[in-house]
């Protein structure tokens, strides 16, 4: 009773630690780097697992459409979407970054709407606007005093790299549940072990997808000796093992099981709390200080995202 939404809480802890691993590393060795390494190690955790239960360490079983629109899901998401919100950690912090990320709900109903032909409601229109409300509150500043206009307390490149985070993950998500949906077709309904493993087995495209993007990327741009230097970086290490455990292993696979158990709309409510929960930490651990207008504006985008699903 309740799987789908006691997992979608833990969905939305773990993405709060992750962020915080992930704004420390990527102020370490960048945000091209960190990508790319987490992947790798994303690769490794969810291939261990799938050989305990499987005795394969890749998704084999996945059938070709499976495996396109995953991999379509991974280069949206990860190398898109991620790569825009480890940018956005770097430049305006995990607790911003994660405020942006209230976007991938509207955005996947959007994606949605038009992929799939799922409809959205008055309500669903509503939330959009007070989520993007709630945003604004946040990240506007006071009025300037000589030009009168109101400026943003976060620069425009952070902010862009935000919003293109939030989108990123959105559409990856409804593509994600589009060639799950297909590799559900190739498994033994029966099987409750292969059906457990779907959402591992899954992610594990996905990050495959994204760590090939990301190495031909650093290839072209000639980042080649950057990404090796930042091995040698012990602390930026740790803190990626730590962000990918949380993160691609745990927080993405119980996200994609969490739409198994329980509504798509309530899973990415509950699973939107993470701005909230990442106050604290960034108060206490980072030292930020927060105003109680940036808490008012992540109360009513985390309202606009709930209102959405209703």
């Amino acid at each position: 009773m309740y799987t789908g939404e006691l997992i979608s809480l833990g969905v939305a802890v773990s993405w709060t630690v992750t962020a915080l691993f992930f704004e420390y590393a990527g102020k370490r060795i960048g945000s091209l780097s960190l990508n790319f390494v987490r992947l790798v190690m994303s690769i490794i955790m969810l291939g261990t697992t799938l050989f305990i239960f499987t005795n394969n360490f890749f998704p084999i079983d996945a059938g070709s459409k499976a495996w396109f629109w995953l991999g379509i899901s991974g280069f949206i998401g990860y190398i898109i979407g991620d790569y825009c919100l480890f940018s956005s950690y770097v430049l305006i912090g995990s607790r911003f970054g994660q405020l942006f990320m209230t976007l991938a709900p509207p955005s996947a109903a959007l994606a949605g709407m038009f992929i799939l032909n799922e409809k959205m409601n008055g309500m669903a229109i509503l939330g959009m606007f007070v989520t993007l409300s709630g945003i604004a509150l946040s990240i506007v500043g006071r009025k300037d005093s000589n030009t009168k206009k109101w400026e943003f307390k976060l620069p425009i490149k952070g902010i862009l790299f935000g919003v293109g985070a939030g989108i990123g993950q959105g559409v990856g998500l409804v593509f994600s549940k589009l060639g799950m949906d297909y590799y559900m077709q190739t498994v033994d309904l029966q099987d409750k072990v292969a059906v457990f493993m779907v959402p591992f087995a899954s992610t594990q495209i996905r990050a495959i997808t994204g760590a090939i993007g990301f190495l031909t990327i650093i290839l072209l741009t000639g980042k080649l000796q950057t990404l090796i230097r930042s091995f040698t970086d012990r602390k930026a290490m740790a803190a990626s093992v730590g962000g990918t455990f949380f993160g691609p292993f745990l927080g993405v696979s119980f996200s994609l099981m969490a739409i198994q158990y329980t509504n798509a709309g309530i899973a990415s409510t509950l699973m939107a709390l993470t701005p909230i929960l990442i106050l604290a930490p960034s108060c206490f651990i980072f030292k930020q200080k927060v105003s109680a207008k940036e808490v008012i504006g992540v109360i009513i985008s985390v309202v606009g995202v709930s209102l959405f699903f209703m």
